[in-house]
Protein backbone atom coordinates (compact mmCIF):
# COMPACT_ATOMS: atom_id res chain seq x y z
CA UNK A 1 0.00 0.00 0.00
CA UNK A 2 1.26 3.50 -0.98
CA UNK A 3 0.97 6.49 1.51
CA UNK A 4 -1.37 8.09 -0.43
CA UNK A 5 -4.10 4.52 -0.14
CA UNK A 6 -6.44 4.06 2.64
CA UNK A 7 -6.03 1.53 4.66
CA UNK A 8 -8.80 -1.60 4.56
CA UNK A 9 -9.97 -2.40 8.18
CA UNK A 10 -11.16 -5.87 8.31
CA UNK A 11 -14.37 -4.75 8.32
CA UNK A 12 -14.49 -2.92 5.37
CA UNK A 13 -12.90 -6.12 3.33
CA UNK A 14 -15.57 -8.31 5.01
CA UNK A 15 -18.30 -5.73 3.04
CA UNK A 16 -15.88 -5.42 0.36
CA UNK A 17 -16.35 -9.64 -0.02
CA UNK A 18 -20.09 -9.60 0.98
CA UNK A 19 -20.58 -7.19 -2.50
CA UNK A 20 -17.69 -9.20 -5.01
CA UNK A 21 -19.75 -12.26 -4.50
CA UNK A 22 -22.96 -10.87 -5.08
CA UNK A 23 -22.33 -9.38 -8.68
CA UNK A 24 -21.13 -12.64 -9.64
CA UNK A 25 -24.06 -15.03 -11.07
CA UNK A 26 -22.78 -18.20 -10.85
CA UNK A 27 -24.03 -19.60 -14.07
CA UNK A 28 -23.08 -23.17 -14.80
CA UNK A 29 -21.08 -22.83 -18.32
CA UNK A 30 -22.34 -24.47 -21.08
CA UNK A 31 -22.27 -23.77 -24.97
CA UNK A 32 -23.45 -20.92 -26.40
CA UNK A 33 -23.88 -19.77 -30.07
CA UNK A 34 -21.84 -16.75 -29.63
CA UNK A 35 -19.87 -14.66 -27.00
CA UNK A 36 -18.95 -11.40 -25.73
CA UNK A 37 -16.32 -9.83 -24.29
CA UNK A 38 -16.80 -7.08 -22.72
CA UNK A 39 -13.98 -4.48 -22.78
CA UNK A 40 -12.53 -2.91 -19.54
CA UNK A 41 -9.42 -2.44 -18.18
CA UNK A 42 -9.14 -5.70 -17.20
CA UNK A 43 -7.36 -8.25 -20.28
CA UNK A 44 -8.01 -11.20 -17.92
CA UNK A 45 -11.37 -10.61 -20.00
CA UNK A 46 -9.60 -11.33 -23.19
CA UNK A 47 -7.46 -14.16 -21.66
CA UNK A 48 -10.63 -15.98 -20.36
CA UNK A 49 -12.49 -15.35 -23.28
CA UNK A 50 -9.26 -17.20 -25.18
CA UNK A 51 -9.70 -20.30 -22.89
CA UNK A 52 -13.32 -20.96 -22.93
CA UNK A 53 -13.24 -20.62 -26.66
CA UNK A 54 -10.50 -23.62 -26.79
CA UNK A 55 -12.77 -24.92 -24.86
CA UNK A 56 -15.33 -25.40 -27.49
CA UNK A 57 -17.71 -22.83 -25.56
CA UNK A 58 -18.93 -20.92 -28.72
CA UNK A 59 -18.07 -20.66 -32.18
CA UNK A 60 -17.91 -17.08 -32.76
CA UNK A 61 -16.51 -13.99 -30.31
CA UNK A 62 -17.30 -10.69 -30.29
CA UNK A 63 -14.98 -7.65 -28.42
CA UNK A 64 -16.45 -4.65 -27.70
CA UNK A 65 -15.05 -1.50 -26.32
CA UNK A 66 -13.99 1.86 -27.09
CA UNK A 67 -11.92 3.52 -24.50
CA UNK A 68 -12.68 5.55 -21.13
CA UNK A 69 -10.53 7.83 -18.97
CA UNK A 70 -9.08 4.69 -17.23
CA UNK A 71 -8.39 2.56 -19.96
CA UNK A 72 -7.33 5.09 -23.09
CA UNK A 73 -3.36 5.34 -21.12
CA UNK A 74 -3.52 1.60 -20.71
CA UNK A 75 -5.05 0.46 -24.47
CA UNK A 76 -4.33 3.36 -26.58
CA UNK A 77 -5.91 1.84 -29.65
CA UNK A 78 -9.20 0.91 -27.73
CA UNK A 79 -10.31 -1.69 -25.31
CA UNK A 80 -11.56 -4.34 -28.31
CA UNK A 81 -8.69 -3.50 -30.19
CA UNK A 82 -6.09 -4.90 -27.77
CA UNK A 83 -8.48 -7.52 -26.21
CA UNK A 84 -8.45 -9.46 -29.75
CA UNK A 85 -4.28 -8.85 -30.53
CA UNK A 86 -4.15 -10.78 -26.88
CA UNK A 87 -7.12 -13.06 -27.87
CA UNK A 88 -4.98 -14.19 -30.98
CA UNK A 89 -1.26 -14.27 -29.41
CA UNK A 90 -3.60 -16.95 -27.16
CA UNK A 91 -4.46 -19.08 -30.46
CA UNK A 92 -8.00 -17.52 -31.27
CA UNK A 93 -8.12 -17.79 -34.80
CA UNK A 94 -8.75 -14.09 -36.37
CA UNK A 95 -11.79 -15.66 -38.80
CA UNK A 96 -13.86 -16.38 -35.25
CA UNK A 97 -13.02 -12.86 -33.59
CA UNK A 98 -15.64 -10.08 -34.53
CA UNK A 99 -14.24 -6.30 -33.34
CA UNK A 100 -16.86 -3.62 -32.13
CA UNK A 101 -14.38 -0.70 -31.32
CA UNK A 102 -16.90 1.80 -30.42
CA UNK A 103 -18.92 1.50 -27.77
CA UNK A 104 -18.24 3.72 -24.15
CA UNK A 105 -20.33 1.68 -21.80
CA UNK A 106 -22.06 -1.19 -21.31
CA UNK A 107 -25.96 -0.63 -23.03
CA UNK A 108 -23.31 0.11 -26.33
CA UNK A 109 -21.56 -2.92 -25.67
CA UNK A 110 -24.65 -4.82 -26.38
CA UNK A 111 -26.70 -3.21 -28.75
CA UNK A 112 -23.92 -2.54 -30.88
CA UNK A 113 -22.81 -6.06 -30.44
CA UNK A 114 -25.78 -7.73 -31.59
CA UNK A 115 -25.61 -5.34 -34.52
CA UNK A 116 -22.65 -6.72 -35.49
CA UNK A 117 -23.38 -9.92 -35.31
CA UNK A 118 -26.38 -9.70 -36.80
CA UNK A 119 -24.53 -7.79 -39.96
CA UNK A 120 -22.46 -11.01 -40.28
CA UNK A 121 -25.82 -13.25 -40.11
CA UNK A 122 -25.46 -14.60 -36.85
CA UNK A 123 -28.65 -14.61 -34.81
CA UNK A 124 -27.28 -16.41 -31.39
CA UNK A 125 -30.21 -18.15 -29.18
CA UNK A 126 -27.51 -17.54 -26.33
CA UNK A 127 -24.48 -15.58 -25.83
CA UNK A 128 -21.95 -16.14 -23.42
CA UNK A 129 -21.22 -12.46 -21.61
CA UNK A 130 -17.55 -12.42 -20.58
CA UNK A 131 -16.42 -9.98 -17.82
CA UNK A 132 -14.60 -8.46 -15.09
CA UNK A 133 -15.77 -10.69 -12.10
CA UNK A 134 -17.55 -7.89 -10.33
CA UNK A 135 -19.55 -6.78 -13.50
CA UNK A 136 -21.32 -9.93 -14.26
CA UNK A 137 -24.50 -8.99 -12.67
CA UNK A 138 -24.56 -5.55 -14.06
CA UNK A 139 -23.56 -7.17 -17.56
CA UNK A 140 -26.86 -9.35 -17.02
CA UNK A 141 -29.37 -6.75 -15.77
CA UNK A 142 -28.45 -4.66 -19.14
CA UNK A 143 -28.42 -7.31 -21.76
CA UNK A 144 -31.62 -8.72 -20.44
CA UNK A 145 -33.14 -5.44 -20.52
CA UNK A 146 -31.51 -4.78 -24.29
CA UNK A 147 -31.83 -8.30 -25.75
CA UNK A 148 -34.51 -10.05 -24.44
CA UNK A 149 -34.98 -12.91 -26.28
CA UNK A 150 -31.60 -14.23 -26.23
CA UNK A 151 -30.19 -16.59 -23.48
CA UNK A 152 -27.55 -14.89 -21.28
CA UNK A 153 -24.55 -16.88 -19.60
CA UNK A 154 -22.21 -14.86 -17.67
CA UNK A 155 -18.70 -15.79 -17.23
CA UNK A 156 -15.84 -13.94 -15.73
CA UNK A 157 -12.34 -15.31 -14.67
CA UNK A 158 -12.69 -17.39 -11.45
CA UNK A 159 -10.73 -14.94 -8.75
CA UNK A 160 -11.23 -14.48 -5.38
CA UNK A 161 -11.56 -10.98 -4.36
CA UNK A 162 -7.92 -11.05 -2.78
CA UNK A 163 -6.14 -12.53 -5.81
CA UNK A 164 -8.15 -9.40 -7.93
CA UNK A 165 -6.73 -6.86 -5.47
CA UNK A 166 -3.31 -8.26 -5.89
CA UNK A 167 -3.88 -8.15 -10.07
CA UNK A 168 -4.64 -4.73 -9.98
CA UNK A 169 -2.41 -3.38 -7.05
CA UNK A 170 -5.14 -1.12 -5.99
CA UNK A 171 -6.82 -1.81 -2.93
CA UNK A 172 -9.17 1.27 -2.08
CA UNK A 173 -9.81 1.38 -6.13
CA UNK A 174 -10.92 -1.79 -6.32
CA UNK A 175 -13.34 -1.63 -3.71
CA UNK A 176 -13.97 1.91 -5.24
CA UNK A 177 -15.17 -0.31 -8.16
CA UNK A 178 -17.36 -2.51 -6.48
CA UNK A 179 -19.47 -0.07 -4.78
CA UNK A 180 -19.68 1.74 -8.30
CA UNK A 181 -21.01 -1.14 -9.95
CA UNK A 182 -23.58 -1.81 -7.25
CA UNK A 183 -24.99 1.64 -7.66
CA UNK A 184 -25.48 0.96 -10.86
CA UNK A 185 -27.34 -2.02 -10.54
CA UNK A 186 -29.59 -0.01 -7.79
CA UNK A 187 -30.22 3.07 -10.00
CA UNK A 188 -30.25 1.80 -13.86
CA UNK A 189 -33.32 0.03 -13.59
CA UNK A 190 -34.54 3.47 -12.85
CA UNK A 191 -33.15 5.00 -16.14
CA UNK A 192 -34.50 2.20 -18.07
CA UNK A 193 -31.15 0.78 -18.73
CA UNK A 194 -31.21 -2.38 -17.24
CA UNK A 195 -33.56 -4.72 -15.17
CA UNK A 196 -33.84 -4.77 -11.48
CA UNK A 197 -32.20 -7.03 -9.47
CA UNK A 198 -32.91 -7.86 -5.72
CA UNK A 199 -30.06 -6.54 -3.55
CA UNK A 200 -30.09 -8.45 -0.52
CA UNK A 201 -30.30 -6.15 2.74
CA UNK A 202 -27.28 -7.53 3.98
CA UNK A 203 -25.70 -6.48 0.62
CA UNK A 204 -27.03 -3.21 0.89
CA UNK A 205 -25.93 -2.51 4.28
CA UNK A 206 -22.19 -3.08 3.14
CA UNK A 207 -23.35 -0.40 0.12
CA UNK A 208 -23.98 1.99 2.58
CA UNK A 209 -21.13 1.48 4.99
CA UNK A 210 -18.67 1.67 2.34
CA UNK A 211 -20.13 4.59 0.97
CA UNK A 212 -19.88 6.42 4.81
CA UNK A 213 -16.42 5.55 4.34
CA UNK A 214 -15.25 7.31 1.62
CA UNK A 215 -15.11 4.25 -1.33
CA UNK A 216 -17.30 6.72 -3.75
CA UNK A 217 -14.19 7.33 -6.61
CA UNK A 218 -16.53 5.36 -9.17
CA UNK A 219 -20.04 6.52 -8.41
CA UNK A 220 -22.50 8.35 -11.05
CA UNK A 221 -21.95 11.78 -11.93
CA UNK A 222 -24.65 13.13 -9.74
Amino acid sequence: MTDTQQAITDEQWRQAKLIWDYHQMRHTLRPCDAAIGLGSHDLGVAAFAAQLYHDGLFPHLVFTGGNSPTTAARFPRGEAVHFREHALSLGVPDTAILLEPHASNTGANITLSRELLADAGIHPASVLLISKPYMERRSFATARRLWPDVEIVCASEPLALDDYVKAIGDDKLVIDMLVGDLQRIIEYPKLGFAIPQDVPEVVHAAYEALLRAGFDSRLLAP
